[in-house]
């Protein structure tokens, strides 16, 4: 019985040792809110937490360019670190932070808060169970500098926007070129959280708020989830952090101009990363504190408003549980989706925006005029925010897709996104609906790795089409509806088709030497009366047409069978 009272001594008295090692004082409080953790500092601190307090757990998970993993930190009071028991009962925060490491707010604010709360400082919630992933920009936040946020005041040094093959990952979430995007896939169908927060910093004009926020747009986010969002979630945000005195106001989306004249909200396209979690019914929303405020301003800002989601989410967690649930089901039962959306200009909200007067006054470099803000003069006024946006591209929702299996990369992105499937057991002749590309247009520039196409149209017909053995079947009456209408559906602003991933059906593989389809073309129009009419109307009313004889052989092989079908054929399917 002695050995035994012994050998609980020592253990428990090993323990108390092991937490007395860790100094959990973090390198923003060492330097009074001057500096910001590096990336090694800052897992090594999770994992210290995770060693000292049950309630942590740190785990690592998949790759990154820089060739190191992501880290996914969960706190949660049961000590259970299982997603699928864990999401029986509780709701869950999924923070992320350093995807833009200049923009380093959030990484030292997510390490107090993990730490004010495992050990007791800050009440452990009951409904909530947090994660994060500390540094979601690996090689950015290695690649420190102290110059290239021009515009910030602190801290020190910090991360580089671009991550290590120089991508900006907030528009990676959709055509996942990078290894973060592939694993960040992986954490978020891992935790499926239930509220999503990406911290930033904002550029643009000056005022006096130290704290934005960029919620995901109601509307589009839609039905109860979206009015819940735009009528509780938000304003009960706000008041939370005003009791704090934290003024907080909508994201300030505007550049080198005044923002008294009015702003509207973003909207937040797939690409980004709270359009990402729409997809999936995740109510999302982006911080941007103000670049121009103290750093450690910024970031006591930060923990004090995740803090107030937290205290939301405590309340709201039934509810939560109830809409989520409902829209995965509701936005199924609808015969139209919305694909594109515009500024509803009927319908806006007011601000009582507490700005600093602005002007425009003679530059003393370029001899134009440039906007001088007067931080002496400051105000609050009335000010008008377009926050209500309607759609203006609506498609019928398909029973399926079908893709030949020829389109592996696509078809692994849908994998990756947890989309459910089935490959065709035989070869199999189906009625289905077909698209032709008919106009689009492309960027001049590149844009994160890509000539994005935008303004596509499509032409429609229906077809039977014969599929072969281990081509794949996507029903849409899945959880991954939403992601599979904005990426399928080419018109869609974020699809696959504008992020290049079919940009082989747009080149003519086969053609025409003129000295031999011009006999073959004219036994065409001999053969087809109408196609003589059509092609005399064409050079009558079209100059251009008429003069380039080019132009009017290619017009008549299109309209032969010795045109190829491939050409701007849209190679997936839908099946009504």
């Amino acid at each position: 019985m002695k050995k035994i009272l012994v050998l609980i001594i020592l253990i428990v008295s090993c323990e108390s040792s092991t937490k007395k090692d860790f100094d959990f004082t973090t390198t923003f409080e060492k330097s009074k809110g001057l500096e910001t953790a590096t990336y090694t500092e800052t897992i090594q601190f999770y994992k210290n937490l995770a060693k000292t307090y049950s309630s942590i757990q740190i785990d690592s998970i998949g790759e990154t360019d820089y060739g190191k993993p992501l880290h996914l930190v969960t706190l949660n009071p049961d000590n259970t670190f299982n997603y699928k028991t864990i999401r029986k009962d509780k709701r869950i925060l999924l923070i992320n932070n350093g995807i833009h490491p200049g923009e380093s707010d959030g990484i030292d604010a997510t390490m107090l808060l993990f730490r004010d709360i495992a050990n007791g400082k800050i009440k452990m919630p009951k409904n909530t169970v947090l994660t994060t992933i500390p540094i979601y920009n690996v090689g950015g936040s290695i690649n420190r500098n102290s110059d290239t946020r021009t515009n910030q005041n602190g801290p020190k040094a910090y991360g580089f926007r671009g991550n290590a093959r120089n991508y900006d990952l907030n528009r990676d979430f959709i055509k996942s070129d990078t290894k973060n995007a592939k694993t960040f896939a992986q954490i978020y169908h891992l935790v499926q959280p239930d509220v999503f927060i990406d911290n930033h910093v904002s550029n643009g004009a000056d005022y006096q708020y130290t704290l934005t926020h960029l919620f995901t747009q109601h509307n589009k986010l839609g039905g109860d989830l979206g009015n819940y969002l735009h009528t509780k979630m938000q304003p009960t945000l706000e008041q939370k952090l005003a009791a704090k005195n934290w003024d907080i106001t909508p994201y300030v989306n505007v550049f080198n101009r005044v923002p008294e004249k009015g702003f509207s909200q973003f909207m937040d396209s797939p690409r980004y990363s709270t359009g990402y979690t729409t997809l999936y019914n995740t109510l999302g929303m982006m911080v941007e504190t103000h670049m121009l405020k103290p750093y450690k301003q910024r970031v006591e800002g930060t923990y004090e408003l995740m803090q107030s989601m937290v205290e939301i989410i405590e309340t709201d967690h039934i509810i939560i549980k109830e809409m989520r649930q409902k829209a995965n089901t509701n936005f199924r039962a609808q015969n139209v989706y919305a694909l594109a959306w515009q500024i509803d200009t009927t319908k806006t909200s007011t601000l009582q925006f507490k700005g600093f007067q602005g002007e425009m006054i003679d530059s003393k470099i370029t001899e134009a005029k440039r906007l001088k803000f007067d931080t002496s003069k400051p105000f609050t006024k009335p000010v008008e925010y377009q926050n209500y946006f309607k759609p203006i591209k609506e498609v019928s929702i398909p029973k399926a897709y079908i893709i030949p299996q020829g389109w592996w990369e696509v078809i692994a992105l849908l994998k990756l996104n947890n989309v459910q499937f089935k490959e065709l057991d035989k070869d199999s002749t189906i009625l289905v609906e077909s698209y032709k590309i008919d106009t689009y247009e492309t960027r001049k520039e590149a844009y994160e790795g890509h000539y994005q196409h935008y303004n596509t149209t499509v032409k429609t017909t229906k077809n039977q089409i014969t599929f072969k053995k281990g081509d794949y079947i996507i029903k849409t009456d899945q959880k991954a509806f939403r992601y599979l209408l904005e990426t399928l559906e080419p018109e869609a602003p974020d699809s696959f088709f504008n992020w290049n991933f079919f940009d082989t059906i747009l080149q003519q593989k086969e053609g025409f030497s003129p000295y031999v389809w011009e006999d073959k073309a004219e036994m065409l129009l001999k053969q087809n009366p109408q196609l003589q009419i059509s092609f005399n109307l064409k050079k009558a009313y079209d100059k251009d047409f008429a003069a380039n004889w080019y132009a009017q052989l290619d017009w008549l092989h299109k309209k032969s069978k010795n045109y190829e079908k491939a050409h701007l054929q849209y190679p997936v399917y839908r099946r009504l």
